[in-house]
């Protein structure tokens, strides 16, 4: 029995008692004989003191989820890293009629000559990254653009592929100077120098998102070269270009990467990125590289499953200028080729 129940049990024995002296003491002072009474009542109002001062204990440890949603809104501010690295790519304006008086695709002019070639010589990239090729390839969807030597159009070529990649419905494209000794994409885009591939492998303060370029062309991005380094070579064969090909390869496994790098025979460069590409387009100029230099640079890259072949500055029979022929093969050598409007 409790200590309240006995408290009331005492109190209902004390009023029996009571009653059953009420004559006799009927005479005696008032007040005399209900000492007892107080006495009851005073442990029936100590007694419940413990169950409030329990009932104000038991909350605290209710006290401390409610502290709970106090720091969780601290815990969503860590991810700010990760969000500047995938979606804070900086605005850049194109002029689209600028790159056409060059001879440059671009989503806004008419039909052209080299928009219908540049269609022909992406169709087999863009099913080897579809996997609609002969043969499942990894890292299709990482394009390497090169060449034997300087000044047979490679830049030129990577701009044109990479813009007609984007102009298609279900592609994205980045598109990434890689010749960084001698970067001449945002040059021929119209674009002032910008850090780039080189910032981020040397500084970890810099990640990928900061050096992104946005343009006007809606599914075109840019990566350039960056600020210039001495040991390029080696930065390109690090363990963070290693990382950072594996990001772009797996994280954007639904963007076409396009790589602009240096010539095969002139730097290591290229060789070391050849390694990581599922695909290479290797182009060579009309009448002036020689099979030779093809032949020496193929061997340069025989790690890549496939190697695609673009003829440059290709004379057309009857329109008296020069345009773009293309060719193409899988393994070494030119494989089957051919040459436009021939």
């Amino acid at each position: 029995m409790s200590i309240i129940e006995k408290a009331v049990e005492r109190l209902e024995q004390l009023q029996r008692a009571n009653a059953g002296q009420t004559a006799p003491e009927a005479e005696k002072p008032a007040g005399a004989e209900p000492a007892p009474a107080p006495a009851a009542v005073s442990a029936f109002a100590v007694e419940p003191v413990k169950p409030v001062a329990e009932a104000v204990v038991m909350p605290a440890p209710a006290a401390a989820p409610a502290a709970e949603p106090v720091q969780a809104p601290a815990q969503p501010a860590a991810p700010k890293p990760a969000a500047r690295a995938g979606g804070a790519a900086q605005t850049v304006e194109i002029d689209l009629d600028r790159l056409n008086s060059i001879g440059v695709v671009t989503p806004n002019a008419p039909r052209s000559l080299i928009g219908d070639e540049f269609r022909i010589i992406k169709r087999p990239l863009l099913r080897n990254v579809q996997g609609k090729g002969a043969a499942a390839i990894d890292n299709a969807n990482l394009i390497m653009i090169t060449s034997s030597l300087p000044g047979e159009g490679k830049s030129f070529s990577s701009i044109n592929l990479a813009i007609s990649m984007a102009m298609e419905l279900d592609h994205t494209v980045l598109l990434i100077d890689a010749d960084v000794s001698r970067p001449s994409v945002l040059n021929i885009l119209g674009l002032p120098p910008r850090k780039g591939l080189m910032d981020v492998l040397t500084n970890p303060d810099i990640q990928l998102g900061d050096v992104l370029l946005q343009t006007n062309i809606e599914k075109l991005r840019l990566l350039p070269a960056g600020t210039p380094h001495p040991r390029a070579t080696e930065l390109l064969a690090s363990d963070a270009m290693n990382n950072l090909l594996d990001e772009l390869a797996e994280r954007y496994s639904d963007r076409i990467i396009v790589f602009d790098s240096p010539p095969l025979l002139v730097t290591t460069e290229s060789r070391v990125l050849a390694t990581h590409m599922g695909q290479i387009v290797m182009v060579v100029e009309s009448n002036k590289t020689t099979q030779a230099a093809v032949k020496q640079a193929l061997s340069t890259i025989e790690s890549c499953p496939v190697k695609l072949m673009l003829l440059n500055k290709a004379a057309h029979s009857g329109a008296g200028a020069y345009g773009y022929g293309y060719g193409y093969g899988y393994g070494y050598g030119y494989g089957h080729t051919q040459k436009e409007n021939e």
